[in-house]
């Protein structure tokens, strides 16, 4: 186990060309990132084509063996990580931030070490014998966000590793030192040249996804991105799992109590003071209940407080960039001038250093507001009011993103019911953007295709093949 400021050391290069990341907290120094080149590229992509063979021909046992004693490393490591984390993304170290992130990569690590993946036996009749089996793609390119970076990058590796792949990760300009501190750590354990970085800009990021040695991108960003990089796959036929932009309705049901869930309403929508994906978005709330849901609501967001992440009483941090910052403030500037209710929150402080918008609920919104039907991916949380459940339903489909959704209620077989009218890869009852390592996740419509997590994920890192005889 490294210090941080000798983990930080070991990620910073010696030579060649620097960029300096700041905390979005504090707008001091973080760390000097490397900028790598396309040439820089093609040298990590030749490496991990070279190593690969000898990775696929491990076999699994061996293979899962190694990703477990990386799961060791990170958490060797995990306190160093959670502060790199914080400071570089923003994220405070308690809550569910920096410390659980970096404790779901160990998990998320043991899954895919673990996870069953048997040859299927498709036909058997005495005259036909056919079995399906899943074989290494060869060289993965993982490009990760900024959000998320060190977790969702483990999704994309673990599975990946886990199947005979090597792998290539491209980290988000904004939050490069997290990836390459965690793609260290887990190099203490792993065999070499099965996993490198390369932390460039967006030139290097075009030439992963068009790459002839790479067979597979996995992606997690946004749809106009995630498009992009559909388009410049196609000459190499690559393989895709992109997991893009989400909007996540939740609907209350009209037997739901507003106490009793209004903690976990917050943690839906405020995980990651906002910045997730598969987050909730807008809230529908029944006519009945709608003053009480905003009452309890708005309890439970003045009681969590906000501030730099290394501080251990905070548990929102600031947006991570001044980008998403500006966009939350134009979304609910706009709800605001379009006569919605401000129930707390919506004024930001603006001599506060960093990119802090407190907490902000929206009440009495339209359906058709920018805050509504655009991803604000910040703290701000539209609270639209049905006064039926058709309504709702149709309200939240009305969109051309399904990431998630969820159903409030007590009565579980009818929560199952309206969330099986739901267009949206995941539903859950009662919670929301509840990840687990052995159950499939993946988006509907505009948010992506492909599976990850448990045997379908492992699934998607393979290509399959038939032996029929």
């Amino acid at each position: 186990m490294e210090t941080y400021d000798a983990l930080l050391s070991s990620i910073t290069p010696a030579t060649g060309e620097t960029r300096t990341i700041f905390d979005p907290a504090t707008g001091e120094p973080v760390g000097q990132a490397p900028v790598h080149t396309v040439a820089d590229l093609d040298a990590a992509v030749a490496a991990a084509a070279a190593a690969q063979p000898a990775w696929a021909a491990a076999g699994h046992e061996a293979r899962s063996a190694a990703l477990l004693k990386a799961a060791d490393a990170v958490e060797r490591s995990a306190e160093e990580l959670a502060r790199l984390l914080s400071r570089e993304q923003g994220k405070p170290l308690n809550g569910p931030n920096a410390r659980f992130e970096v404790g779901a990569c160990a998990a998320w690590l043991r899954a895919a070490a673990t996870t069953p993946l048997e040859p299927e036996t498709v036909v058997d009749d005495g005259a036909t014998r056919a079995v399906l089996h899943y074989r290494p793609i060869g060289v993965v390119g993982a490009i990760g966000p900024w959000n998320w970076p060190m977790m969702i990058t483990v999704w994309q590796i673990g599975p990946a590793l886990r199947m005979g792949n090597t792998v290539v990760v491209k980290p988000s300009e904004h939050t490069p030192l997290s990836v390459l501190a965690l793609v260290k750590v887990l190099n203490e354990e792993l065999p070499e040249g099965l996993l490198t970085v390369v932390s460039g800009g967006r030139d290097v990021g075009e030439a992963l996804a068009t790459h002839p040695g790479v067979g597979k991108i996995m992606f997690t960003g946004s749809t106009a991105t995630g498009k992009a990089i559909i388009r410049s796959s196609a000459d190499t036929v690559k393989r895709l799992t992109l997991e893009l932009g989400g909007n996540d309705a939740g609907i209350i049901l009209p037997d739901a109590d507003p106490k009793a869930i209004a903690q976990d309403l917050f943690w839906g929508a405020f995980i990651n003071t906002g910045q997730t994906c598969a987050a909730l978005k807008r809230l529908y709330v029944p006519d009945s209940l709608y003053e009480a849901v905003c009452e309890e609501l708005t309890a439970v967001a003045r009681s969590m407080p906000m501030g730099i992440g290394l501080d251990e009483n905070n548990v929102l941090g600031p947006l991570q960039n001044r980008a998403q910052y500006e966009i939350v403030t134009r979304l609910v500037d706009a709800a605001r001038d379009a006569g919605a209710r401000i129930l707390t929150g919506g004024n930001p402080d603006p001599d506060q250093p960093g990119n802090f918008y407190p907490a902000t609920l929206v009440a009495d919104i339209e359906n058709t507001n920018p805050l509504v039907t655009e991803e604000q991916f910040g703290p701000a949380l539209p609270i639209i009011r049905y006064s039926t459940v058709d309504d709702a339903v149709e309200m939240a489909n009305a969109l051309d993103v399904g990431l998630g959704a969820s159903v409030w209620s007590p009565n579980p077989e009818e929560a199952r019911h309206v969330a099986a009218r739901l267009q949206a890869g995941t539903v859950w009852i009662n919670k929301h953007g509840a990840v687990d390592p052995r159950i499939p996740f993946g988006g509907a419509k505009q948010s992506g295709y492909g599976l990850e997590f448990g045997t379908e994920g492992l699934k998607h890192l393979g290509t399959p093949q038939i032996i029929n005889g």
